[in-house]
């Protein structure tokens, strides 16, 4: 019994060039998903796509796109259609991140999280998500959260509400698309060492974070896999919806 064949499925992974993107998307690919890269960044993108062909087992191909543009995502649908002719699994892992104090947020920087974090979702959701449920064969959308959308965490203001936008928008569609059995949950990561999270990790910053993570440590990327492909496939999560996996190293479960 294999419960993770993702064989003959196609992946559309937004923001698939990042640090946790492109790490998921290997093992997407390695369980025989077809897996599209979807970033503003050529270089990066490509260097995602060759780890998962190493990775073996589904193909890749690179798709670049704005993931706050709707006309960009509406032509990558386009694009992968003629490439696979299907989307059977979307995940929305896009990020973006500030340390700015709270007085000092300007409305650009506000808008320009906001836009990353979640406007991006929404409009995936809607380009990626209605032709899912258009093939009428069902499908999983995976939201990439974070430990800030609940208590939100000092520091990171926009972050932390555009991830709790993430989870109501989550469990928002997770009814308005089980009719069509296309399932949408999503990964609540705790703390991983992503590029967008390097800049405001202090010393103090990092004690904090360890004091408050029953396993003491940073979680390695890897360790996100598991959860992805439990997540995406049919098999082995098909009555899983509107529900958040967290792989935080026990910092959801920690009071004092």
């Amino acid at each position: 019994m294999n419960l993770f064949d993702l064989t003959g499925k196609t992946a559309v992974i937004i923001g698939g060039n990042s640090t946790l993107g492109s790490v998921m998307g290997e093992a997407l690919g390695a369980h025989g998903a077809n897996v599209a890269v979807v970033g503003r960044n050529a270089e990066t993108a490509e260097a995602a796509k060759a780890r998962i062909e190493q990775a073996g087992g589904g193909k890749a191909a690179v798709f670049q796109a704005d993931a706050t543009s709707k006309e960009d995502l509406q032509r990558v649908l386009e694009e992968v259609l003629a490439w696979t002719g299907r989307v059977d699994i979307l995940m929305n892992c896009p990020g973006k991140n500030s340390a700015t104090s709270f007085f000092e947020i300007t409305e650009e920087e506000w808008d320009s999280i906001m836009d990353v974090n979640l406007k991006s979702v929404v409009l995936a959701s809607q380009v990626f998500g209605k032709q899912m449920i258009d093939q009428g064969e069902g499908g999983s959308i995976i939201n990439i959260s974070s430990v800030s959308s609940g208590p939100p965490l000092s520091r990171v203001f926009t972050y932390s509400a555009s991830k709790a936008g993430v989870n109501s928008v989550t469990q928002f569609l997770a009814r308005e698309f089980a009719p069509h059995r296309v399932r949408v949950n999503g990964i609540i990561p705790g703390f991983f060492p992503a590029e967008q999270n390097k800049k405001i990790l202090s010393e103090e910053r990092i004690r904090s974070i360890m004091g408050h993570t029953p396993m003491n440590r940073f979680g390695a990327p890897e360790e996100l896999q598991g959860a992805a492909v439990y997540l995406a496939s049919e098999r082995a999560s098909g009555f899983v919806t509107g529900t958040f996996l967290r792989v935080d190293g026990g910092f959801g479960a920690m009071t004092i």
